[in-house]
Formats: structure tokens, sequence, C-alpha cells
């Protein structure tokens, strides 16, 4: 790829640079070395999306992903629509990272099966390191898996906020009751059992919760309440009884329990599905609800980029955070990026999550694409004589360190 003498100045500078990887999936190294693994797993996560588009079949989909299954039957499923996929930003990952770490300028029918022998031959206990803090220079990468057992400091965990928000039946209070050591009898007792539960998932390094931006409606402590009398009367979930008022109440009250315990909300914006569903316009009621928590936004809420930076321009505590974006459009995300820079305070941008699970290769794949991004924004507006270079390059490690870093309160 060609570059211009300003970019290569700036992506000189932030492969020097420590990152602070914004949004992952990833599980324990372990669940990774113990599964078996080739050249179609990088194919997992996202690329799902282009190939069912481009028109394999979903359960195609699941037999190319699975390991388990003879290579070269899953490799004929999959590279007709290989051709389909490869030049999107989805599919550049897997190709930037067949090169990086497995010898491969391409894959091809001739390598596909030495690509898989190398890959299996280094799944191997240290690859997290080798690949996230050796190649990446992640310090740390800020992980959601639905777990805590993470047995280095390389991986930060957050959780969903339906960890608690979420109630379905009277034994399901049970249990959590149980776990806490505490008894529940009725809504403000099952309030406190969630916030000692966010307590202790603190103590166990979670640094925030997650939730999705759907509509809110203002929540109603007597709805709520209604609702949770009903459902604690059964010890089995009752379809009959609509929860989602109890869970919208107890959702907007976990959220002052994480600004209390100076956590953080990250909330889930835009692409996946029916993105009309998950638009970041439905947090603007939310967000000065609850003006002592800071917030999260995800994704530049894709593609309605531009509602998500008015949104960060006019909210204190919400930040805007690139994770997921340059795997979803390079083009949009610098377009995204450099309005950003017009509208919203530097220190309020993250610029780098890879939101990958299984691959773990693919992130530095997405990195490099971030890296891109970052230097293509900066280095126009350094070329038209808006900021120096080194002017660029503090706000470079802002987005990739700094920014994140204070969000998170990281002791890094």
């Amino acid at each position: 790829m060609n570059y211009t003498r300003t970019e290569e100045v700036l992506l000189e500078a932030m492969e020097g640079m420590e990152i602070i990887d914004a949004h992952e999936h990833l599980p324990p190294e372990h669940v990774r070395t113990s599964a078996k693994v080739d050249v179609l797993t990088l194919f997992a996560h996202y690329t799902r999306t282009d190939l069912i588009t481009a028109g394999m079949d979903s359960d195609d989909y699941g037999k190319v992903t699975d390991s388990d299954g003879p290579l070269d039957e899953r490799w004929k499923l999959f590279k007709p629509y290989f051709q389909d996929i490869r030049y999107g930003s989805y599919a550049r990952p897997a190709l930037i990272a067949a090169k990086e770490f497995y010898g491969f300028d391409d894959i091809t029918d001739d390598n596909y099966r030495e690509i898989s022998e190398r890959m299996q031959s280094q799944n191997t206990p240290g690859i997290y390191h080798r690949i996230l803090r050796e190649k990446c220079k992640i310090r740390v990468a800020l992980t959601q898996a639905g777990r805590t057992d993470y047995d280095d400091d390389l991986l930060v965990p957050l959780m969903p906020i339906d960890t608690y928000a979420t109630v379905r039946s009277a034994d399901n209070v049970a249990q959590r009751a149980d776990a806490l050591g505490v008894k529940v009898a009725n809504l403000d007792d099952y309030m406190e059992l969630a916030k000692k539960g966010v307590m202790e998932l603190k103590s166990e390094g979670v640094v925030g919760l997650k939730t999705m931006s759907t509509p809110n409606l203002p929540p109603s402590r007597e709805a709520a309440e209604e609702a949770f009398n009903k459902i604690i009367s059964s010890s089995e979930p009752n379809p009959n009884v609509d929860g989602s008022k109890l869970r919208n109440f107890l959702v907007e009250y976990l959220m002052d329990v994480v600004g209390e315990l100076d956590m953080v909300v990250a909330v889930h914006s835009g692409m996946w599905g029916d993105f009309r569903s998950l638009d970041a316009k439905h947090m603007i009621p939310v967000f000065p609800r609850h003006p002592n928590t800071r917030f999260d936004l995800y994704h530049l809420s894709m593609p309605s980029v531009r509602d998500a930076i008015v949104i960060g321009k006019n909210f204190p505590n919400v930040w805007l955070n690139l994770c997921w974006c340059h795997i979803i459009s390079q083009q949009m995300t610098c377009s995204a990026l450099d309005e950003c820079m017009d509208m919203v305070p530097m220190n309020k941008i993250i610029g780098f999550g890879g939101d990958y699970g299984r691959p773990v290769e693919k992130v530095y794949g997405h990195l490099v694409m971030a890296r891109e991004d970052i230097a293509t924004v900066l280095g126009r507006r350094v070329d038209r004589g808006f900021m120096s270079s080194d002017e660029a390059i503090v706000v470079a490690k802002k987005w990739l360190w700094d920014n994140p870093k204070q969000l998170y309160k990281l002791d890094v």
C-alpha cells in the first residue's frame, strides 16, 4: 500500500506506541489453545455476514468454520464465496494475519493446508502475548466474554448489565441471592443484591457493564415493583408477565451504581441485525438522567455516524469508541473520524478496539487498518497546515492510549 510521507511518519510513530485495545470478545487463552484451528478459523466472526450475504447457506457457514470437519471439503465450500468477499474490510484482517504470522501473501488452493498446519503448530500457550502484547504492543485489552476468570494482566473484563438487570423467575433470584449470601423478599432487597453483585464483579477486575442502545422509556418504580412481585411468585419464568419495565428500571438503577463505583457503562450502538433498533439516538434521554456515570458509546452507531458524533459533542459524560469501525468500512471510518475532529474534543475519542473472539490473529490485522485510518485523517490535516506532525502524534496517542486509560481508570 502506498502512503504519503506524512502518513509514513505517523504510522511509524503509532507502531512504536503502546496500545489500549478498548473492546474485544476474547475468552481466556486456554479456550483458544485447547481448540483446533485452521485457515478457516480466520474467517470466523464478522466475515460470516459477508459470506452469507454473498449467498453461502448458513448451515454451510457452520460447516466451514467447524475445525473438526475435513479441511478439504470445508475449503471447497468456502472458496467460491471468498472471491466475492476478499476485497471487503471484514476479510482484510485475515489476509494481513496470514501474511504477518504465517508467511503467505494470499490464501489459495496451493497454501491453505500449509497455513492451517502453521496455525495449529503455533496455537500454543503464550499465543495471546505473542500476538497482542509483542506484535500489537497492546498493554491491556478490554474484553467481554461473560466471564472474569482471566489469569494475567493482559485482558481486563467487562460484563453484561443483564447479569443483574434481567430477572426471570423466583429460582433465578434465589440462585443470585445464594451466590451473594443475601435474602430477597422485595424489589428493594433485589436492588441491594444487584449493587452487591456489581461490587463483587469490580473486585474481580471488571471495569464496566455493557448494555445496548435500545428505546428507553423513563423508568417507573411502580411498574417495576408490580412486575417483580409477579415474577418472584413463580419458580419458573411466566410468559404472561412482561418483564421489560422491570429490566428497564434495573438497567437505569445499575447505571447509577456503575457511576458510584467509578466504573463505565459501555453501550453497543448501530451495526448488527436490524440496526434501527440499536440507534444511538435512543440513548439521548438516558445520558442526562445519569450525569455522574461515564458512557462509552461503541461503533459510532454505524452507519448513523453523524448522530453519534453530535451526541459526543453535546454530552460531557459520553465518549465515542471506534471499536469495530475500521473493519466495517475504512472509508466510512475515515470520513467520520475527520468529522469527529471538527466537532468533538480530542480527549473524548477512543481510537481502537479489535472486537474479535476466536481469531485473535485478526486483532493485529484490524490494528493495522486502524493505524492507517488514523494516519490518513491526521495526515491530511498536517499536509493542509492545520496541525504539525508532532501535534498529530500527540492526538494519535490520546486516541490509542490516554483516553481509554483515563475513561476506564486503568492502572497501567
